[in-house]
């Protein structure tokens, strides 16, 4: 057997989630081998895979699973790419205990390695300071919350996995898969992320995680008045209500409605209603047979064509695509 390439170290903590560290361990460790054992095929691994924390110590995982690392993140000298995986816990606390933790992150990115980051541990990625001016994103529900700890950076929720200049991000959860294959690819090519992914019988042509993100996040304010705009919004979907109509419903100028809302929501009222619709719309996909041509005049729209390129704009598929990936039996 091959030596390995490369070398990938996971940082773990207390109250990390344990699935994106041992699932992305596996991945990366079984890039060049897996694919091969199934087609008989000589294998050649190409990651040495390692587990590192404060002083080597064992860790307690958000699951009660404990982890022992087989090395201290204090003697990593060299690592191809340092992965910070998810928080499981509660963020601000660990943010806090990690505070060690971040010295090293940013010694080994000075010595050449890729860092990366998934979900929530981008929190702990931006607080090393390395993410700011960068792009980057992390899990949806936690957007706002992100944006008002760390405005500096160039947060894009909507993606699944961000690049730039060899710091890398990834979106929700189940992301680590993303992030791992697309870091195999930088690696080893296209074809051993390609056949690694199809060993493993994983989904990588996702792009956005705007098709599981919820309009229901953006309740999270104190503007009353706002709030029973967003009421009103969810009652009348199917309606052809203008933002003027809105207004004058309660009581305000267009402007300052627009004012207001985008303060408490951070989005426009008719961006607002727009997604009110799509997630409506996603719903009959999931739930029904409903042909498209009804389903959009059940969500406010009469075009099917532009209501299709709304609709993948805002989720990356089109409507059937979206039918036949989500539908529930």
């Amino acid at each position: 057997m091959n030596k390995p390439k490369f070398t990938v170290t996971v940082l773990g903590f207390d109250q990390a989630l344990a699935s994106a560290i041992t699932g992305a361990l596996d991945v990366f460790a079984f890039a060049g081998i897996s694919w091969q054992r199934i087609h008989k095929l000589p294998t050649s691994p190409q990651f040495k895979v390692q587990l590192a924390s404060h002083h080597g110590q064992a860790f307690l995982c958000s699951n009660q699973v404990t982890l022992q690392p087989n090395i201290a993140i204090e003697d990593v000298s060299h690592t191809d790419i340092l992965l910070i995986p998810t928080i499981g816990g509660d963020i601000d606390h660990v943010l806090i205990e990690t505070l060690p933790l971040l010295v090293h992150i940013k010694r080994l990115q000075k010595v050449g390695a890729d860092i990366a980051a998934n979900c929530t541990g981008t929190f702990l990625l931006a607080n090393t300071g390395l993410l700011t001016d960068k792009v980057a994103t992390t899990h949806w529900g936690y957007a706002e919350k992100f944006n008002a700890m760390f405005p500096s950076v160039n947060l894009q929720p909507e993606k699944m996995v961000t690049d730039d200049n060899e710091v890398y991000c990834a979106g929700g959860g189940m992301a680590w898969i993303d992030l791992s294959i697309l870091l195999i690819e930088r690696y080893c090519g296209h074809q051993v992320a390609s056949d690694t992914a199809k060993s493993h019988v994983l989904d990588v042509s996702r792009t956005s995680q705007t098709i599981y993100a919820s309009s229901r996040q953006r309740r999270f304010h104190s503007d009353k008045d706002i709030m029973e705009v967003q009421s009103f919004l969810e009652k009348h979907l199917q309606s052809k209500v203008t933002i003027s109509d809105v207004a004058a419903q309660h009581n305000m100028t267009e402007r300052t409605l627009t004012r207001r809302f985008k303060n408490a929501c951070n989005t426009t009222p008719g961006q607002y209603l727009q997604s009110l619709r799509i997630e409506q719309a996603r719903k009959l996909l999931e739930t029904s047979n409903t042909p498209l041509e009804s389903l959009i005049s059940a969500v406010g729209y009469e075009d099917l064509s532009s209501f299709t390129r709304l609709f993948k704009k805002a989720t990356g598929m089109s409507p059937s695509q979206y039918r036949a990936k989500f539908k529930r039996n």
